[in-house]
């Protein structure tokens, strides 16, 4: 054997040395791998919530893409509206006026620049024809509206679906208005009835007065030229009529 040892052949003292460093490193292998798989694990979770919340976003903007181009102006101004209502709510629970209460939480800012810019919104610029006189009247009429929220709740709890019609839906007879609407309506109509009578009721015809004029245009232009010129020509006027011009 020690001859054996004298040829370089290594004894079995040798041979337990190299499984003891074949022992650590196998470990440390081990070890390794599982951290990769541990990692690889979390990376695989991450892409699948990633991929999920892709999804999410994909859908809920194809939901926006399908909504009205002014949705988000129209959500805004229903949730405004809902807040006001709740605060009417509160005042009157409170026996307060609401009015008073909202006055009183706006600063001199906010009214001054409010009123300036409620005269920059949709100044009166006379009559200048049919179609711009229709689209004055239409506008006034849609701010006037105030929904009832409280029947579109009711009368969304009744039909479900079927309030909200599609191209195959028959209409037609279908609705029957409230007796408050018909009422509302009809007192509009009796207000744009009197307004109209007073913007076109005729003038009166004066016996007494001057007749200075050929036809009823040439009549129209007097009283323009009266209007803007009578204070600087009353004087050569009077001497026309009296004969002492020069």
């Amino acid at each position: 054997m020690a001859e054996l040892g004298g040829l370089g052949v290594p004894d079995d003292g040798g041979s337990s040395g190299s499984e003891d460093e074949a022992g650590p490193c196998a470990a440390a292998a081990a070890q390794k791998r599982e951290e990769r798989l541990r990692k690889f694990r979390e990376l695989h979770m991450k892409r699948n919530e990633a991929r999920k919340l892709n999804h999410q976003e994909v859908v809920e903007e194809d939901k926006r893409l399908k909504l009205p181009a002014n949705w988000e102006a129209k959500k805004a101004r229903l949730e405004w509206e809902l807040k006001v209502q709740e605060k009417k709510k509160e005042c009157a629970a409170k026996g307060e006026d609401y009015e008073r209460v909202k006055l009183l939480e706006i600063s001199a800012e906010d009214a001054e620049r409010w009123e300036r810019k409620k005269k920059r919104k949709n100044p009166d610029l006379g009559f200048s024809d049919y179609a711009a006189a229709q689209l004055r009247q239409y506008q006034r009429l849609t701010r006037q509206i105030k929904p009832d929220l409280e029947q579109y709740e009711k009368l969304k709890e009744q039909y479900g679906e079927a309030l909200y019609p599609t191209s195959d839906s028959l209409l037609h007879g279908s609705h029957v208005p409230a007796k408050e609407g018909i009422d509302r309506m009809v007192a509009d109509l009796e207000k744009q009835i009197e307004k109209r009578e007073k913007y076109s009721r005729r003038r009166p015809y004066n016996d007494d007065a001057d007749i200075d004029y050929i036809n009823e245009r040439n009549a129209k232009f007097n009283k323009k030229a009266e209007r803007f010129y009578g204070k600087y020509t009353a004087e050569i006027k009077q001497n026309l009529e009296r004969g002492t011009a020069v």
